[in-house]
């Protein structure tokens, strides 16, 4: 009985041990939110910046682009700013493309359809990095589960032996 004790005592306190763990917390963006990735109206050419612009982007969040008969492209600075589509970094036409944004700086997005750039379909989206440990902080409350731990473990210890 005292060996199943222990066992679960120990078990217990594992558990606890692993919350503990910082947990990278990423987000995924729907690009243009509910107009999704399309040519935007005539008088809105910087319609995906602006919605990029009031994001706040971290290593590791995805980006989805939802559109119909179109493409979305991730290319270099110059090609960008030229509406260049022959040599993308990466390329998709699925229709729901889901893009993760893996460094930081800057991402230049644009449609691989003819024309779709020159009428504003392109996005410059800049990347920042997480904290210092590439997390978010863990909850204050994990100087106590530590302990918690700590004294589940000695516990455990006392029974086992």
């Amino acid at each position: 009985m005292a060996f199943n004790s222990a066992f679960l005592l120990v078990a217990v306190a594992t558990s606890f041990c692993f919350l503990n763990l910082p947990l990278s917390r990423c987000t995924e963006f729907d690009v243009g939110e509910l107009r999704g990735w399309a040519v935007p109206p005539s008088n809105d050419t910087d319609l995906y910046d602006n919605w990029a612009s009031e994001k706040r982007f971290k290593v590791d969040d995805t980006i989805r682009f939802k559109y119909k008969k179109d493409s979305v492209m991730e290319v270099k600075k110059g090609d960008y700013k030229e509406c260049n589509s022959s040599r993308p970094n990466f390329f998709s036409n699925t229709g729901n493309t889901i893009y993760t944004l893996n460094r930081t700086g800057f991402f230049y997005f644009i449609s691989g359809s003819t024309g779709h750039c020159e009428m504003g379909q392109r996005m410059i989206v800049w990347v920042v990095a997480q904290d210092a440990s590439g997390a978010t902080s863990p909850a204050p409350i994990s100087s106590a589960i530590n302990a918690l731990f700590f004294i589940s473990f000695l516990i455990s210890l006392v029974f086992f032996f």
